[in-house]
């Protein structure tokens, strides 16, 4: 582990750090942008004032995710929804798709936005200056983003590398879109139902499942849970772990199987990582207080927390413990 990973991850947990991320912005602007995102959204934009955002769900007609975004409301016609980077095209696609006959338009808009954490962070952005200043909060993670033009971090604030912000956002448990989020995810296997969804306003694209499933107690067949590698947190790349592996991040697509003394019972590994698997790693990281972590989906049938074994690509076999998200706070 390097000092400037371990500086980072101090600032991010018990000071202020902060980076300039990428984030897509749309604007959806017209005499019919209220009722014509109310009727696209998971979240009740329609009930939020003039300067409040909320996360919401872009979702298919089959209940299917499209996007994870956060809607903020400008005015009585105007909202500006944002997104990770790389995925504001699709969301525009995604909107466009289903306007018909609406007087609104949808354009991209140019910002760039520092994303500023821990727990001095609020005080910290009341001097930077911005467009928007929205604040985050997710998992015992706080902070604030700042929207605006020509950003940077400014003196007094620790600039904070991508490993340690990874760390943080692994160890939160906070999905992210390519990873955790795709075309195939159901929201209530992220666990974004309180977070992302209105169960009170009115129809909305792929409500339909959403709905179903809130009625049977939303016993979806997997969930995302964390990981944490067996093993004393001690130095990155040199974790001593069954199997060899170094303490590198996992590789995405990491197969996760039943593990611990109830091997060989339906279907389990006997602590080899063969037979059927129950899960598979979508991130991970290095933390410097839990060593390696991870996030992933796990099938229902295995309840963290409960050890597993990680069949890393190309044969690497691993010990490991699932447990509930998140992780640390």
């Amino acid at each position: 582990m390097t000092a400037r990973l371990a500086d980072d991850y101090r600032a991010l947990r018990h000071h202020v750090g902060g980076r300039l991320v990428p984030r897509d912005v749309l604007a959806v602007r017209g005499p019919d942008a209220v009722s014509y995102l109310q009727g696209q959204c998971s979240q009740d934009v329609a009930a939020l004032s003039v300067g409040e955002s909320a996360d919401a769900l872009l979702l298919g007609p089959q209940g299917k995710l499209d996007a994870l975004v956060r809607v903020w409301r400008g005015d009585e016609e105007g909202f500006l929804l944002d997104v990770e980077g790389g995925w504001g095209t699709a969301v525009r696609g995604r909107l466009e798709r289903f306007k018909l006959r609406v007087k609104a338009a949808v354009d991209t808009v140019e910002l760039q936005c520092l994303a500023l954490r821990g727990p001095d962070a609020d005080g910290a952005a009341q001097d930077v200056a911005g467009d928007h200043h929205l604040a985050f909060c997710w998992n015992g993670v706080t902070g604030v983003d700042v929207f605006g033009q020509a950003l940077s971090v400014p003196n007094g604030i620790r600039a904070c590398g991508a490993e340690a912000w990874e760390a943080l956002r692994v160890e939160a448990g906070i999905p992210a879109m390519g990873s955790e989020l795709d075309d195939r995810t159901i929201a209530a296997e992220a666990d974004l139902l309180e977070r992302c969804v209105s169960f009170t306003k009115g129809c909305y694209t792929g409500q339909e499942l959403v709905a179903r499933l809130d009625a049977r107690g939303n016993k979806v067949s997997r969930h995302l849970v964390g990981f944490v590698v067996c093993g004393p947190p001690t130095e990155a790349g040199g974790l001593g772990v069954p199997g060899g592996h170094g303490g590198a991040p996992l590789p995405a697509g990491t197969a996760v199987f039943p593990g611990g003394a109830e091997d060989g019972e339906g279907g389990g590994t006997g602590g080899t990582g063969e037979g059927a698997a129950v899960g598979a790693i979508t991130s991970s990281a290095w933390s410097p207080v839990l060593g390696v972590v991870a996030l992933g989906y796990l099938h229902r049938r295995v309840t963290p927390p409960a050890a597993v074994v990680l069949r890393i690509p190309g044969g690497q076999v691993v010990s490991a413990e699932a447990r509930p998200l998140p992780l640390a706070r």
